[in-house]
């Protein structure tokens, strides 16, 4: 039996942990149902998703429209008026095959959506409320200001958040910030976008706060049959976990780059948000998938930066971005170098 929790004023009663849908979009059809399917059965009653996400709403209209009344569905739009958000609510409940959404959130909003602008995104949510295609309303960011704003306005029910043990002091603080103002708190990005990969200490970590709820980008069966496997052992933070996260906290905070985008699009055409991040890539991944000459491409753009620092001047974590291009492109050429050699060996 896997815990719930009260997300917030809501009153939903969601699963710790919960499912994030937006790698189903990677999943064939008859996978993704039956991984979805396989979720369901294993306890797991909350399943994140959003407009965006390709084919994934169609998905999970396919494989859990049977057992609506049992599970907790929600979703998200990019749309930042009304009529756009009312078109993306009706299009998510036909792909749902619902005729309505537990919570609605404001997706990855740059800043906090206004209540009072009569043709806003938040004037389309309260029509679909009273229309009642929706039952409650939430917002997602990756701008821990504009969560804490949220969060302090009273105004959404939810909030989502990226959320993982090499989080900031003040990223980490929006958990109790949300607990005293009875708003449920989502963790986004538990795993810090593939880099965290030990499944107990991920899960452990989120089990120190009581009010989070985290939603695991699952896309395979094996991942699915980890996290219900942890979740069930109920693993809570000891001595053991305690060291290895304090390891990777040092290992990785500091010049993390989350790959949440604001930086971009680059003036000369970099793709920041991936090569900002490569040596974690290469080195918590496949390297493989990193060796093509695509890739090195990409990398190689690096030399292109002009520095003119509008990347950095978007960064919401304050990262000097185009010195740690600079670096990445570096690392990137040595750790090539070294891997073709072998390869010609």
């Amino acid at each position: 039996m896997l815990k719930k929790v009260r997300l917030g004023k809501s009153e939903l009663l969601v699963t710790k942990p919960a499912m994030g849908c937006l790698p189903l979009q990677r999943c064939e059809k008859e996978y993704a149902v039956k991984l979805l399917r396989a979720a369901y059965e294993g306890g797991i009653n909350y399943f994140d998703t959003a407009n965006a996400y390709t084919d994934s709403e169609e998905k999970i209209g396919l494989a859990l429209s049977d057992v609506r009344d049992k599970i907790i569905i929600s979703t998200k739009s990019q749309a930042r008026d009304r009529d756009g958000v009312i078109a993306h609510i009706e299009n998510s409940l036909k792909m749902l095959k619902t005729d309505y959404i537990d919570l609605f959130q404001f997706h990855n909003v740059p800043e906090m959506p206004d209540i009072n602008d009569a043709s806003g995104a938040y004037a389309g949510a309260l029509i679909a409320k009273e229309r009642g295609l929706i039952r409650h309303i939430g917002v997602t960011s990756h701008r821990v200001g504009v969560i804490e704003q949220c969060i302090e306005s009273g105004n959404f029910e939810t909030v989502q958040f990226p959320f993982s043990y090499i989080s900031s002091e003040r990223d980490l603080a929006l958990a109790e910030k949300a607990k005293k103002a009875d708003v449920g708190y989502i963790a986004m990005k538990g795993l810090a976008g593939g880099l965290l990969t030990n499944t107990r200490a991920c899960q452990a970590f989120m089990n120190s706060f009581e009010n989070v709820v985290p939603i695991w980008g699952i896309q395979k069966l094996e991942e699915l049959e980890q996290w219900l496997e942890v979740a069930q052992e109920d693993v809570q933070l000891d001595d053991e976990i305690n060291a290895f996260i304090e390891k990777e906290r040092k290992e990785l905070a500091g010049t993390f780059c989350r790959s949440c985008g604001y930086c971009m699009p680059c003036t000369v055409g970099i793709e920041i948000r991936n090569c900002a991040r490569m040596n974690m890539l290469l080195r918590r991944s496949p390297w493989q998938q990193y060796m093509t000459d695509e890739w090195r491409a990409k990398m190689e753009k690096i030399d292109d930066c002009i520095e003119c620092y509008n990347c950095a001047s978007k960064c919401p974590y304050g990262l000097d971005t185009p010195k740690l291009l600079k670096f990445m492109l570096k690392d990137y050429r040595e750790f090539y170098a070294e891997h073709l050699k072998e390869a010609e060996k």
